[in-house]
């Protein structure tokens, strides 16, 4: 295995990864799934979609580029062992620094494309992060035929990614952020044609995003299994009133309804900002 510590250095030197650094490091992601409505939403719909196929607790569950751990705190009060590993120094500090001195989460510096877990030693992997954070095709195969090796047999490998058309959606439709910086509309229209979410400005987000069938190619083309393919948010992360729906008891259970009902529906997996694949190593 390759030094994690020279692969995190090495990101530096590419100025895409060296972005994402710039980005993550701001601290902001630690915060982003609890406290902005959109963010409140992709978390509860990623945990309901993750224990439709997670097996039970106290299974181990493998967290790569888990971030500042949302995911594995959430995991580890269910009772799961969690292994969180993620490319940026800052998240492993913050995740050490919020589990204490839990014995259920072990975290520290890794990266997706080579990992220092031995084979068939997870229960379970998270992707929630990595395929939308490589930019190379071939990395993001790699790190998903990563996730194959360390997962048990038939257990499940869980991959997050961006859609093709949330920049616009997002960006432009809900947030208007052209009214500050003009160049999003540019970007917007050369990110449909490419898939690259380029850097608006140093310290500002970029990714890859995919079509639902470019997804579930790539995951085939790795090896893996597609047992799932789901939109994860739907539609209503657009809305204006996201916030007090979530603080009434019938309109959220309708929102979440809603996200359920089309989660599946080819022509509207693209409509949220989010996929979620659910993928098995073959036997």
């Amino acid at each position: 295995m390759a030094d994690n510590a020279i692969l995190a250095d090495a990101d530096y030197a590419d100025p895409k990864r060296q972005a994402m650094h710039e980005y993550y490091e701001r601290g902001d992601e630690a915060d982003r799934l609890t406290t902005s409505p959109q963010g409140r939403l992709e978390f509860e719909r990623t945990c309901e979609i993750l224990l439709r196929a997670l097996p039970p607790a106290p299974a181990v569950v493998a967290d790569i580029g888990g971030g500042p751990g949302r995911y594995a705190l959430w995991l580890a009060e269910l009772g799961y062992r969690v292994v969180h590993r993620d490319i940026v120094p800052l998240h492993v500090e913050q995740l050490r620094q919020a589990a204490g001195s839990s014995s259920a989460i072990e975290s520290d510096l890794g990266d997706a494309r080579n990992l220092d877990l031995a084979d068939s030693s997870a229960d379970a992997v998270l992707l929630l992060g990595p395929l939308y954070h490589l930019e190379r095709k071939q990395d993001r195969l790699t790190a998903l035929r990563e996730a194959g090796r360390v997962v048990r047999s038939e257990g499940p490998v869980f991959g997050a990614a961006i859609s093709r058309w949330a920049a616009r959606l997002d960006a432009v439709l809900r947030t208007r952020f052209y009214e500050p910086h003009p160049d999003v509309l540019e970007m917007v229209d050369a990110l449909e044609e490419t898939g690259v979410l380029q850097p608006l400005y140093p310290g500002s987000f970029c990714a890859m995003t995919h079509r639902p069938d470019e997804l579930r190619e790539e995951v085939q083309a790795a090896g893996l299994e597609v047992a799932d393919l789901v939109c994860v948010e739907g539609a209503a992360f657009l809305l204006n009133d996201l916030e007090d729906r979530m603080a009434d008891e019938r309109d959220w259970r309708i929102v979440l309804e809603a996200a359920r009902a089309h989660e599946r529906v080819p022509e509207l997996m693209g409509i949220g900002p989010h996929l979620l694949v659910t993928a098995h190593r073959p036997e």
